[in-house]
């Protein structure tokens, strides 16, 4: 009992470390938001006083120089739909990859867990030029690209979930006249919930802070910018940068996704293990 209090206390300890590892580049962040542009590049650790407290100066000047509303209503439209769409589909294909036992099945399976480890940086530029012919440079294309490079965790995730879902279930509600979309919409989804859940968090976060893509298909001189496109944005010509301007949409961008995370990651923990599964 007294080695086991020993080592919960250990762990205590080195959680409270790590939380304060990760929580310091963004109080780091948010302390520098307040400051004057020059004061963040000569003292950038210290906390803001009389002489270099610089108000909500930045948060406006970076708002009004990127047009921060508009990406953040693109980022939001973007982000919405297109997890909307990877949790619609790959729920779908994963009950179909799961229940239907054959050599296709299969091989499309071990083909979505393949195209996880596949780098990003070896299909980027061929990505971006089917972009550019079959014209993907707007918000609906967006919601495309992210729905085939999110597809495959996502099914991971969820193969790994129904496999655990006995069969007696969906055979009770067929035998009460529920064909397949019945079965799958009012029995499976639902205990699909925990998955869904951290499945729609995973993407979110990556959807939400994603640079590369957005930058490679619709770039910085469009309307549709992104908040990590707008942010690029405040660098200038031989690397000139506003960090004030910088650190404030910083902050302003990090919010609504942290409030996200908060609501739901009850259901992380859960999901993950529920869709480590194997069967």
């Amino acid at each position: 009992m007294k080695k086991k209090s020993t080592l919960n206390i250990i762990l205590f300890i080195v959680l409270c470390i790590s939380a304060v590892v990760f929580l310091i580049p963004i109080v780091f962040v948010l302390l520098n938001s307040f400051k004057g542009k020059l004061f963040i590049s000569n003292d950038p650790f210290s906390l803001p006083d009389a002489e270099t407290f610089a108000g909500l100066t930045n948060y406006v000047n970076g708002i009004e120089k990127t047009g921060f509303f508009s990406a953040f209503g693109y980022s939001l439209l973007i982000t919405v739909f297109s997890v909307a769409a990877i949790l619609f589909f790959t729920s779908m294909t994963a009950y179909y990859l799961t229940r239907v036992k054959s050599g296709i099945t299969s091989g499309l399976y071990y083909m979505f867990v393949f195209s996880m480890i596949v780098p990003f940086q070896m299909v980027m530029f061929t990505m971006s030029k089917l972009a550019n012919i079959f014209h993907l440079n707007n918000p609906a294309g967006m919601v495309i690209l992210y729905l085939g490079f999110g597809a495959g965790l996502s099914i991971f995730m969820f193969c790994g979930f129904v496999k655990s879902i006995p069969l007696e279930i969906e055979e009770a509600a067929m035998i009460d006249g529920c064909n397949p979309l019945q079965t799958f919409f009012g029995v499976v989804i639902p205990i699909l919930k925990p998955t869904a859940i951290t499945v729609a968090i995973l993407n979110a976060m990556w959807i939400w802070n994603d640079y590369l893509l957005p930058y490679l298909v619709i770039g910085l001189s469009t309307k549709y910018k992104t908040i990590p496109v707008a942010v690029q944005y405040l660098v200038g010509s031989y690397g000139a940068k506003d960090m004030g301007a910088m650190m404030a949409l910083l902050v302003l961008s990090i919010v609504p996704i942290v409030f996200f995370y908060l609501l739901c990651q009850r259901y992380i923990i859960e999901g993950v293990v529920a869709g480590a599964v194997k069967g």
